[in-house]
């Protein structure tokens, strides 16, 4: 049973941080890890408890506990807007960026959380659902991954579930490899076969030159989407990129703010605009990043964390289409009951309160670090 919402005040905010090593060591275009880290905020009204949670440092927790949770506690559970303002404020000094950024986006999910349980609504119908079904990309194939690997997990997406996109990390070593990322291109359109489209990212690991190279030299794959081809801070670089291939250029996961956003979308350095809401500051902030995408005629992508995302996506009228990130989602599915099926392409957000997930807390246990 749910509070009735009423007066309903927020009477704790904490964090766990959890810490989930991966199923192989993995690496991108430009690092290389074997652990992920889950901060979760745990937001409580009465009986009823709100989640939300981010990926990042484990010092978000401290963020969280230290310097969130005062100017939370006590207050509304309903006003979220107001108390996304009062976080954004409190840190004026010490920087939006980073640590901090992340810490504000897991605390905003679990108040909308929250606020969707204590009004016995599901979320996505809180926030205004636009759409019944969320389009999902497969996304994984780290440069680690040998090529039966990469085969099994671009074929259990592409064949075995029917999603019709999928996407690979290439820019091997900060681009040095070039030549195997092409062959592993071409291995994965071998895998997928012609009708799913083929996404890349490079996470920046490329220069502007090269990332042309490359991608007309795989022009013959219908490289579909291809991912921060250069650093996400050369706007120029990515627009330059942009106009000289076919691929559509993406960007923005990085954005903590809508300067950033605005920046980048006037800059007409993308195609299509990624927004994370783990890092921009919640969905409070996504929804507004939407709608100066939106004002500059884009569409926005949902950046990993698929279950944070799944509600908040329902209700973005300029949505192209979430990230279903391998690590993510073997994380939330560790953890959670009520995780989504992505099979044939989409999701779709159940009708239960809230995000509809219930954090096993038995199984998730084992990996708390804080």
């Amino acid at each position: 049973m749910t509070e009735p919402a009423g007066e309903c005040t927020i009477d704790s905010v904490e964090a766990r941080v959890y810490t989930v090593p991966t199923d192989e060591p993995e690496a991108d275009g430009t690092i290389a890890w074997d652990s992920t880290t889950m901060v979760l905020v745990r937001a409580r009204s009465g009986s009823t408890v709100g989640t939300g949670w981010t990926y990042g440092a484990a010092q978000c927790g401290a963020v969280v506990t230290d310097t969130l949770a005062p100017l939370i506690v006590g207050q509304s559970a309903l006003d979220v807007g107001a108390r996304f303002d009062a976080m954004v404020t409190a840190v004026r000094n010490s920087g939006r960026q980073g640590a901090i950024g992340y810490a504000i986006s897991a605390v905003d999910i679990a108040l909308w959380d929250l606020k969707a349980r204590l009004l016995d609504l599901p979320l996505h119908h809180l926030l205004g659902a636009v759409r019944d079904d969320v389009p999902v990309y497969g996304s994984g194939g780290f440069t680690t991954y040998s090529e039966a690997r990469l085969k099994e997990q671009l074929g259990g997406w592409a064949i075995d579930q029917g999603i019709p996109r999928v996407k690979i990390k290439i820019g091997e070593s900060w681009g040095t490899n070039p030549s195997r990322d092409l062959a592993r291109l071409h291995q994965a359109r071998t895998i997928i076969g012609a009708d799913t489209e083929l996404f890349a990212d490079a996470n920046g690991g490329y220069t502007r030159k090269q990332a042309i190279r490359i991608a007309h030299e795989a022009s013959e794959l219908e490289l579909h989407w291809f991912e921060e081809p250069v650093s996400s801070d050369d706007l120029d670089g990515l627009r330059e990129v942009r106009d000289a291939i076919d691929a559509d250029v993406t960007a923005g996961e990085y954005g903590f703010d809508l300067s950033y956003f605005r920046r980048m979308c006037q800059a007409q350095a993308v195609d299509c605009l990624q927004v994370d809401a783990s890092r921009c500051g919640g969905i409070t902030e996504w929804m507004r990043a939407a709608a100066v995408a939106a004002s500059h005629g884009l569409e926005v992508s949902g950046h990993c964390g698929p279950h944070l995302h799944a509600h908040v996506a329902a209700a973005t009228p300029n949505l192209r289409h979430l990230e279903w990130f391998h690590d993510h989602v073997r994380i939330e599915t560790m953890f959670f009951d009520g995780v989504l099926d992505p099979s044939g392409g989409t999701i779709t957000p159940r009708e239960e309160p809230g995000n509809g997930l219930t954090l096993r807390e038995f199984d998730a246990e084992p990996f708390r670090v804080a």
